[in-house]
Protein backbone atom coordinates (compact mmCIF):
# COMPACT_ATOMS: atom_id res chain seq x y z
CA UNK A 1 0.00 0.00 0.00
CA UNK A 2 1.58 3.39 -0.78
CA UNK A 3 1.66 6.00 1.85
CA UNK A 4 -0.67 7.99 0.30
CA UNK A 5 -3.14 5.42 0.81
CA UNK A 6 -1.95 4.88 4.03
CA UNK A 7 -2.46 8.19 4.85
CA UNK A 8 -5.62 8.68 3.68
CA UNK A 9 -6.97 5.49 5.98
CA UNK A 10 -5.52 7.18 8.80
CA UNK A 11 -7.18 10.65 8.10
CA UNK A 12 -10.79 8.89 7.36
CA UNK A 13 -10.38 6.87 10.08
CA UNK A 14 -13.79 6.90 12.52
CA UNK A 15 -13.44 8.39 15.95
CA UNK A 16 -14.65 6.46 19.24
CA UNK A 17 -17.71 8.40 20.34
CA UNK A 18 -17.23 11.54 22.22
CA UNK A 19 -21.13 12.28 23.95
CA UNK A 20 -22.79 10.17 26.15
CA UNK A 21 -20.61 7.58 26.33
CA UNK A 22 -17.23 9.38 26.28
CA UNK A 23 -13.87 8.00 27.58
CA UNK A 24 -13.45 11.00 29.51
CA UNK A 25 -16.98 11.00 31.65
CA UNK A 26 -16.80 10.10 35.46
CA UNK A 27 -19.93 8.44 34.99
CA UNK A 28 -20.17 4.72 34.35
CA UNK A 29 -20.44 4.22 30.67
CA UNK A 30 -20.68 1.16 28.13
CA UNK A 31 -17.13 1.16 27.57
CA UNK A 32 -16.37 0.49 31.54
CA UNK A 33 -17.18 -3.27 30.23
CA UNK A 34 -14.45 -3.59 28.33
CA UNK A 35 -11.08 -4.79 29.29
CA UNK A 36 -8.63 -1.61 30.20
CA UNK A 37 -5.69 -0.40 28.65
CA UNK A 38 -3.43 2.84 29.46
CA UNK A 39 -1.13 4.57 26.79
CA UNK A 40 2.80 5.22 28.19
CA UNK A 41 4.40 8.32 27.61
CA UNK A 42 8.13 8.41 29.44
CA UNK A 43 10.01 12.01 29.49
CA UNK A 44 13.45 12.22 29.77
CA UNK A 45 14.05 14.25 32.58
CA UNK A 46 18.33 14.53 33.32
CA UNK A 47 19.56 16.41 36.41
CA UNK A 48 21.41 18.19 34.51
CA UNK A 49 19.30 19.82 31.84
CA UNK A 50 15.67 19.49 32.29
CA UNK A 51 13.08 19.99 29.86
CA UNK A 52 10.99 23.56 30.51
CA UNK A 53 7.55 22.59 31.31
CA UNK A 54 5.73 24.14 28.62
CA UNK A 55 7.85 22.25 26.25
CA UNK A 56 7.04 19.14 27.94
CA UNK A 57 3.21 19.60 27.65
CA UNK A 58 3.03 20.62 24.20
CA UNK A 59 5.56 17.68 22.96
CA UNK A 60 3.15 15.00 25.13
CA UNK A 61 0.57 16.63 23.25
CA UNK A 62 2.16 15.84 19.68
CA UNK A 63 3.11 12.61 20.85
CA UNK A 64 -0.15 11.48 21.28
CA UNK A 65 -1.11 12.49 17.86
CA UNK A 66 1.85 10.90 16.21
CA UNK A 67 0.93 7.30 17.73
CA UNK A 68 -2.47 7.97 16.61
CA UNK A 69 -1.63 8.76 13.08
CA UNK A 70 1.58 6.07 13.23
CA UNK A 71 0.44 3.48 10.36
CA UNK A 72 1.81 0.60 12.81
CA UNK A 73 -1.29 2.04 15.00
CA UNK A 74 -3.87 0.85 11.83
CA UNK A 75 -5.10 -1.21 9.77
CA UNK A 76 -3.18 -4.33 9.92
CA UNK A 77 -0.64 -2.83 11.66
CA UNK A 78 1.23 -4.27 14.66
CA UNK A 79 -0.13 -1.49 17.20
CA UNK A 80 -3.57 -1.42 15.85
CA UNK A 81 -5.66 -4.05 17.56
CA UNK A 82 -4.16 -2.41 21.31
CA UNK A 83 -4.72 1.16 20.15
CA UNK A 84 -8.76 0.12 19.33
CA UNK A 85 -9.09 -1.56 22.15
CA UNK A 86 -7.43 1.18 24.01
CA UNK A 87 -10.05 3.66 22.18
CA UNK A 88 -12.78 1.16 23.44
CA UNK A 89 -12.45 1.68 26.84
CA UNK A 90 -11.63 5.01 29.00
CA UNK A 91 -8.80 6.98 27.68
CA UNK A 92 -6.20 6.71 29.99
CA UNK A 93 -2.60 7.84 29.51
CA UNK A 94 0.34 8.07 32.14
CA UNK A 95 3.48 9.42 31.91
CA UNK A 96 6.41 8.12 33.82
CA UNK A 97 10.13 9.67 33.88
CA UNK A 98 13.50 8.29 33.10
CA UNK A 99 17.11 9.32 32.95
CA UNK A 100 20.15 8.01 32.08
CA UNK A 101 20.12 4.24 31.62
CA UNK A 102 16.30 4.21 32.73
CA UNK A 103 16.15 6.05 29.22
CA UNK A 104 18.13 3.96 27.33
CA UNK A 105 16.12 1.13 28.73
CA UNK A 106 12.98 2.76 27.45
CA UNK A 107 14.47 3.57 23.82
CA UNK A 108 14.90 0.07 23.48
CA UNK A 109 10.47 -0.93 23.56
CA UNK A 110 8.47 -0.42 20.73
CA UNK A 111 7.48 3.32 20.26
CA UNK A 112 8.02 6.69 18.85
CA UNK A 113 10.53 9.29 20.43
CA UNK A 114 9.28 13.05 19.76
CA UNK A 115 11.60 15.68 20.23
CA UNK A 116 10.61 19.55 21.28
CA UNK A 117 12.63 22.49 22.27
CA UNK A 118 11.71 25.01 24.37
CA UNK A 119 12.92 28.41 25.12
CA UNK A 120 15.30 27.43 27.87
CA UNK A 121 17.52 25.70 25.20
CA UNK A 122 17.28 22.31 26.72
CA UNK A 123 15.80 19.53 24.29
CA UNK A 124 12.77 17.61 25.31
CA UNK A 125 12.22 13.88 24.50
CA UNK A 126 8.83 12.09 25.00
CA UNK A 127 8.61 8.75 24.14
CA UNK A 128 4.97 7.20 23.30
CA UNK A 129 4.47 3.36 23.32
CA UNK A 130 1.56 1.41 22.62
CA UNK A 131 -1.60 1.23 24.37
CA UNK A 132 -1.01 -1.91 27.03
CA UNK A 133 -3.21 -3.42 29.48
CA UNK A 134 -4.07 -1.57 32.75
CA UNK A 135 -2.23 -4.13 35.01
CA UNK A 136 0.40 -5.35 32.18
CA UNK A 137 3.07 -2.80 31.70
CA UNK A 138 6.23 -3.92 30.05
CA UNK A 139 9.35 -4.12 33.24
CA UNK A 140 11.34 -1.85 31.73
CA UNK A 141 8.78 0.76 32.16
CA UNK A 142 6.35 -0.04 35.07
CA UNK A 143 9.41 0.56 37.38
CA UNK A 144 9.98 3.98 36.18
CA UNK A 145 8.68 6.65 38.69
CA UNK A 146 4.90 8.07 37.74
CA UNK A 147 4.68 10.82 41.07
CA UNK A 148 6.77 13.93 41.64
CA UNK A 149 6.90 14.72 37.86
CA UNK A 150 7.52 18.15 37.76
CA UNK A 151 8.78 21.05 36.10
CA UNK A 152 9.19 24.32 35.77
CA UNK A 153 9.21 27.14 32.67
CA UNK A 154 12.47 29.21 33.35
CA UNK A 155 11.36 32.42 31.11
CA UNK A 156 7.68 33.40 30.65
CA UNK A 157 6.01 31.57 28.08
CA UNK A 158 5.30 34.09 25.43
CA UNK A 159 1.61 34.17 23.62
CA UNK A 160 1.20 31.28 20.88
CA UNK A 161 1.17 32.07 17.63
CA UNK A 162 -1.46 33.22 15.52
CA UNK A 163 -3.35 30.72 14.06
CA UNK A 164 -2.12 27.13 15.78
CA UNK A 165 -4.08 24.98 17.67
CA UNK A 166 -4.13 25.80 21.59
CA UNK A 167 -4.69 23.76 24.37
CA UNK A 168 -5.51 25.93 27.05
CA UNK A 169 -5.36 24.70 30.91
CA UNK A 170 -7.91 25.30 33.42
CA UNK A 171 -5.87 28.38 35.64
CA UNK A 172 -7.76 27.20 39.22
CA UNK A 173 -6.80 23.50 38.97
CA UNK A 174 -2.70 22.76 40.43
CA UNK A 175 -1.39 19.57 37.91
CA UNK A 176 1.74 18.65 38.09
CA UNK A 177 3.43 18.67 35.13
CA UNK A 178 3.21 14.91 34.25
CA UNK A 179 -0.45 14.95 35.13
CA UNK A 180 -1.02 18.04 32.92
CA UNK A 181 1.14 16.55 29.79
CA UNK A 182 -1.74 13.87 30.04
CA UNK A 183 -4.35 16.42 30.28
CA UNK A 184 -2.61 17.64 26.99
CA UNK A 185 -3.14 14.54 25.53
CA UNK A 186 -6.22 14.17 25.69
CA UNK A 187 -7.15 17.35 24.44
CA UNK A 188 -4.85 16.90 21.67
CA UNK A 189 -6.87 13.55 21.01
CA UNK A 190 -10.43 15.00 20.97
CA UNK A 191 -9.46 17.52 18.59
CA UNK A 192 -7.98 15.11 16.45
CA UNK A 193 -11.58 13.18 16.62
CA UNK A 194 -13.53 16.47 15.53
CA UNK A 195 -11.36 17.39 12.97
CA UNK A 196 -12.72 16.61 8.59
CA UNK A 197 -10.50 14.10 6.97
CA UNK A 198 -8.69 17.61 5.15
CA UNK A 199 -8.48 18.66 8.87
CA UNK A 200 -6.30 16.35 10.10
CA UNK A 201 -4.13 16.38 6.69
CA UNK A 202 -3.38 20.02 7.31
CA UNK A 203 -2.31 19.55 10.99
CA UNK A 204 -0.33 16.38 10.15
CA UNK A 205 1.68 18.08 7.62
CA UNK A 206 2.28 21.07 9.65
CA UNK A 207 4.02 18.76 12.25
CA UNK A 208 1.40 18.77 14.90
CA UNK A 209 2.14 22.54 15.59
CA UNK A 210 0.48 23.61 19.00
CA UNK A 211 0.84 25.61 21.86
CA UNK A 212 -0.42 24.50 25.54
CA UNK A 213 -0.86 27.62 27.35
CA UNK A 214 -2.53 28.52 31.04
CA UNK A 215 -5.83 30.03 30.26
CA UNK A 216 -6.60 33.37 31.75
CA UNK A 217 -8.79 33.42 34.61
CA UNK A 218 -11.38 35.87 33.13
CA UNK A 219 -11.58 33.97 29.75
CA UNK A 220 -12.10 30.57 31.57
CA UNK A 221 -15.33 30.25 31.74
CA UNK A 222 -16.05 31.75 28.36
CA UNK A 223 -13.41 28.55 26.52
CA UNK A 224 -15.08 26.29 28.59
CA UNK A 225 -18.60 26.91 27.59
CA UNK A 226 -17.82 27.32 24.30
CA UNK A 227 -18.81 24.43 22.30
CA UNK A 228 -14.85 23.46 21.37
CA UNK A 229 -13.69 20.14 23.24
CA UNK A 230 -13.31 20.12 26.59
CA UNK A 231 -11.07 17.37 28.73
CA UNK A 232 -13.58 16.01 32.13
CA UNK A 233 -10.80 13.67 34.39
CA UNK A 234 -12.07 10.70 35.34
CA UNK A 235 -10.84 11.75 38.62
CA UNK A 236 -8.21 8.85 38.87
CA UNK A 237 -5.23 11.08 40.33
CA UNK A 238 -4.68 14.50 41.47
CA UNK A 239 -7.91 16.30 40.93
CA UNK A 240 -11.71 15.69 41.94
CA UNK A 241 -14.01 13.62 39.07
CA UNK A 242 -15.64 15.98 36.74
CA UNK A 243 -13.23 18.46 36.62
CA UNK A 244 -12.44 20.27 33.19
CA UNK A 245 -8.96 20.41 32.87
CA UNK A 246 -7.93 21.57 29.14
CA UNK A 247 -9.89 23.10 26.23
CA UNK A 248 -8.80 22.24 22.61
CA UNK A 249 -8.87 25.25 20.55
CA UNK A 250 -8.41 24.58 17.16
CA UNK A 251 -8.71 26.79 14.27
CA UNK A 252 -11.06 24.87 12.33
CA UNK A 253 -12.95 23.88 15.15
CA UNK A 254 -13.33 27.41 16.32
CA UNK A 255 -14.85 28.60 12.88
CA UNK A 256 -17.45 26.07 13.15
CA UNK A 257 -19.09 27.94 16.37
Amino acid sequence: MSTEDTQARQDTAPAPAVGADSPFRKEHAARDEAPQFVLPLVVRIEKSAPPARTDALETAARAVLVLLTDERSHGEGEWADAVRDWQDARIRKVVRRARGAEWRKAETLPGVTVHGAGPSGAECEVRVFPPVPLDGWPKELAKLQVSGTDLDDPEPVAPAAPGVPVLWLNPDLDMSAGKAMAQAGHAAQLAWWELTAAERGAWRDSGFRLAVRTAPRERWAQLSGSGLPVVRDAGFTEIAPGSCTVVSDHPALRARL
